[in-house]
């Protein structure tokens, strides 16, 4: 087991959160992982047009991701040779015990270089949420559908950015894949739902938010915002934060005074807004997570010729447009199918 001594990024859990209608949008230090002989694959090319791809994405070492350390490494693994049969064979030992688990974390591999592996056991300091422990838990049996719905979202995404970038005017520079997926389950906890760190999301089989598989749709795409954030020189504090300060210095934590202002209907039990809650981090990396779901949903509902289901965001306060503005031409080429205001 160990400790982690940091904690950013960290999704929010229904143990401390409820939800209202629509659903919810939803670093640690891990122990050094076993060295298996070297066992990584280029990821296959991406699906999305080229103005989507980020150049330079990370391949990923299979082994490491999917046997993190002595504990999680059953002993089938240390016969996987090295060989054109390896990559097979280190999914075989990992999900040797639910063959319709291997088909899924095969061709989620295939399809977009992502590994399904474990995190590591260890407690965790969770801000609000306080102490917790975590413990690995593989996606097989009555969780496999937790990968099923890992893979559908990497193939929604896929869908997205292809429609998006016709209409981006620079190129989008939004990575989706790959990434190494790290299941785990909360003892007697529900929360972290997610939380995300050098281009791995870990993800909690019994977390709040991963009910149906749009709501881990939406949960992904907000944990690999953090990624993608990070990536950009941690660049929402830069971008959002004096806006964010202001908003936060005139409202505080009331929601009536907030509600203008809130990418997302998130909300902390016996707080507020997800995007404004006091001891998370550094506030303005959720907001700008729930800024980037809300684009998200809003494109995609565009794209498809739905209507949103609420006023589009940009529409709202000047901050809201600002905000808009930002987040689209750093990460998605300017693109906006989203009608202009007024319309």
């Amino acid at each position: 087991m160990v400790r982690a001594q940091q904690l950013v990024l960290l999704a929010l859990g229904a143990g401390a959160c409820t939800s209202p209608s629509p659903p919810p949008p939803v670093t640690e230090a891990s122990a050094a992982p076993v060295r298996l002989p070297l066992a990584s694959a280029a990821p296959p090319a991406p699906a999305v047009p080229e103005a989507a791809a980020v150049a330079s994405p990370p391949v990923l070492d299979v082994a490491a991701v999917l046997f993190p350390d002595a504990a999680t490494t059953p002993p089938s693994a240390a016969r996987c040779a090295a060989g054109p049969d390896r990559l097979r064979c280190l999914f075989s030992a990992r999900y040797e015990a639910d063959p319709a688990a291997l088909r899924l974390a095969l061709d989620l591999h295939d399809a977009t270089g992502s590994v399904a592996g474990v995190q590591v056991e260890q407690d965790m300091d969770g801000g609000f949420r306080g102490k917790l422990h975590l413990v690995p838990e593989l996606p097989i049996g009555k969780h496999r559908r937790h990968l099923a719905w890992v893979a559908a979202a990497g193939a929604d995404f896929d869908a997205f950015f292809a429609a998006l970038a016709p209409l981006a005017r620079a190129p989008v520079r939004y990575r989706v894949r790959p990434l190494a997926f790290r299941f785990f389950r909360s003892v007697g906890r529900t929360t972290p739902s997610a939380y995300a760190d050098g281009w791995a999301v870990s993800y909690n089989v019994s977390g709040s938010l991963h009910g149906s598989a749009e709501a881990v749709r939406d949960t992904l795409f907000h944990e690999v915002f953090h990624l993608n954030d990070a990536d950009h020189g941690d660049w929402s504090p830069r971008a959002l934060g004096a806006d964010y300060g202001e908003i936060v210095r005139r409202c505080g934590t009331r929601v009536a005074c907030l509600a203008p202002y809130a990418p997302g209907d998130t909300m902390v039990r016996g707080g507020t807004y997800y995007a404004f809650q006091p001891d998370n981090g550094e506030p303005v990396h959720e907001y700008a997570a729930e800024l980037a779901l809300r684009y998200f949903r809003e494109q995609r509902a565009a794209l498809r010729g739905e209507r949103p289901g609420n006023v589009a965001f940009k529409c709202g306060p000047d901050e809201n447009r600002r905000a808009w503005a930002a987040m689209a031409a750093e990460f998605f080429g300017g693109a906006d199918a989203v009608p202009d205001c007024g319309r």
